[in-house]
């Protein structure tokens, strides 16, 4: 059947003793909050590299080029900077450098450890860029803000899918996306009053109030117990039957101890997961590893998320409008992603990938209809106050969709999906592809929207009709099925159950397929 197939079910996947406890809510709730750090760069970055005073003492050379720019000049490349784009994009690829020394930290020492280091990371980073006084001292800072976003990205998607039980591990994984929603949205808050500032340290408070998130995400690890899975990988048994007996409510924990002591006696039997994700039985892993953070960040949401700021203003808001049109955006991508975490473990994550895409073509396609039509390639024309509230408005609907799909999901599916002998290695791969096209897109936007102009919009709406497809036919449905018996769900699919065999399904997982 040319379909995404669906999980188990009948009886064929276990259902674990216990409960829903207010010990794992609040730990996820504490856990989630390294996505606050991810958010609010996220948000700070396209603010304040829209102030007039940073670029003037940093990046004179885009300033004296906005400020020249009149209805003669061709307002797509007024922002176009390699050196200004560096500053963004740099994060990313210490973050992509960092998650792959985040992997061995994560399986040696345990998830907790990762963000601890992570959080420390992002700390020292912010306090350099708050008093940055050169191009260098900044990119250095973003380098630690990389490191702090790699470690922390690496960690709490694993951590919040280990500790959730099955029948909400949607729910509480997404907490990681609606804490960095919540950044975004608080960040472009912070920009939106900075930028009101004009005694030249408006920037400087946006980027050292960075440190908060941080300081909120290091304490908060250090008051977190590890994963039950972590510490059954490195032999503490007792610890994690007990962690196991508090996170689920009961003493009767056995069933899923034993789940875990069984899969990682399988891990123990691979030397180096790294090779081990390359074998035929893991290629469903390693295409969703690779496909889906590729297609989560070619919807193009961070040309809104970073540059948001940037953008408003090239079409013709003002210097505060365009911090409060990504602060409205903001609020619109917290208030859609509680959407998504009230309905993924009800409607599942097919749903909604699918929704989600088909609303983000429409309303991408709408967008580069307008600005082609009305602000013109040339660059040159200028949207009246309605058209110009209707590109945000489209704009938010887009904000709207990726935030209930692509946003959550893009982390929550590929936690969820690795078997524990690949599953550092596999999270890794995740945030490593992730920050690759992050840094990519960052890199490449300004100068893409010099050269494309609203085509960049189409373009990136035929990526989303790629990515809906491959949903379509390639993805499965994996709500509610426990993480230890994820192979079934590959066994079951139309497509990927040819590299599935037998004997790659453990005893506890035949048992509930017979």
């Amino acid at each position: 059947m040319a379909g995404g197939g669906l999980a188990p079910s009948n009886g064929k996947v276990k259902h674990y003793n216990g409960r829903v406890t207010s010990f794992v809510i609040v730990t996820c709730v504490i856990a989630a909050t390294g996505g606050l750090i991810f958010g609010y760069d996220i948000g700070v970055s396209g603010g304040v590299t829209s102030m007039d005073e940073f670029l003037e003492k940093f990046f004179p050379s885009v300033y004296q080029q906005e400020k020249t720019a009149s209805g003669s000049k061709n307002q797509w490349c007024q922002f176009d900077s390699q050196m200004l784009t560096s500053f963004t994009s740099s994060l990313y690829v210490a973050g992509l450098i960092s998650t792959y020394f985040a992997s061995m930290v994560t399986q040696a020492f345990g998830r907790k450890s990762s963000m601890l280091f992570g959080g420390a990371a992002f700390l020292l980073g912010s306090a350099i860029n708050g008093v940055a006084m050169n191009v260098a001292m900044l990119i250095i800072g973003r380098i630690l803000l990389g490191v702090g976003v790699g470690f922390a990205n690496q960690a709490v998607p694993l951590y919040l899918s280990e500790m959730a039980p099955p029948q909400l591990r949607g729910a509480l994984n997404m907490g990681f996306q609606m804490a960095t929603t919540i950044g975004i949205f608080v960040a472009g808050l912070v920009n939106y009053g900075t930028g009101k500032l004009h005694a030249g340290y408006g920037w400087r408070i946006s980027v050292a109030l960075a440190a908060v998130p941080a300081l909120i995400m290091t304490l908060g690890a250090i008051a977190l117990p590890d994963t039950p899975n972590s510490l059954v990988e490195r032999g503490l048994r007792d610890q994690a039957k007990a962690t196991l007996q508090k996170i689920r409510g009961t003493d009767d924990v056995e069933a899923e101890l034993q789940d875990m002591i069984e899969a990682s006696e399988e891990a123990k039997k691979v030397s180096d997961p790294w090779s081990s994700i390359l074998r035929p039985e893991h290629r469903p892993h390693l295409v969703m590893a690779i496909a889906i953070p590729m297609f989560q960040q070619l919807t193009g949401i961070n040309v809104i998320m970073f540059y948001a700021p940037v953008l408003f203003k090239t079409i013709g808001f003002g210097d505060s409008a365009s911090l409060m049109s990504a602060v409205i955006s903001g609020l619109v991508n917290v208030f859609a992603t509680t959407v998504s975490i009230a309905t993924v473990d009800k409607f599942g994550r097919r749903i909604l990938f699918l929704e989600g895409g088909i609303q983000m073509v429409v309303s991408q396609v709408a967008v580069g209809a307008i600005l082609g039509t009305f602000f013109g390639d040339a660059g040159t024309g200028k949207l009246s106050p309605g058209l110009a509230n209707l590109v945000l408005a489209l704009i938010c609907v887009y904000v709207a969709a990726f935030a209930w799909s692509w946003g959550p999901l893009g982390w929550l599916v590929p936690s969820e999906i690795f078997p524990l002998n690949i599953r550092s290695a596999g999270q890794s791969i995740v945030v490593g592809v992730n920050f690759f096209f992050t840094f990519v897109i960052a890199q490449l936007f300004l100068m893409a929207l010099c050269h494309l102009k609203s085509g960049l919009f189409h373009l990136f709406a035929a990526f989303v009709v790629v990515m809906t497809l491959f949903v379509v036919f390639l993805v499965p449905e994996t709500k509610g099925v426990p993480i230890e018996e994820m192979t079934l769900v590959w066994k079951k699919h139309w497509f990927w159950k040819k590299y599935i065999l037998d004997d790659h399904i453990t005893p506890s997982e035949h048992q509930r397929a017979d």
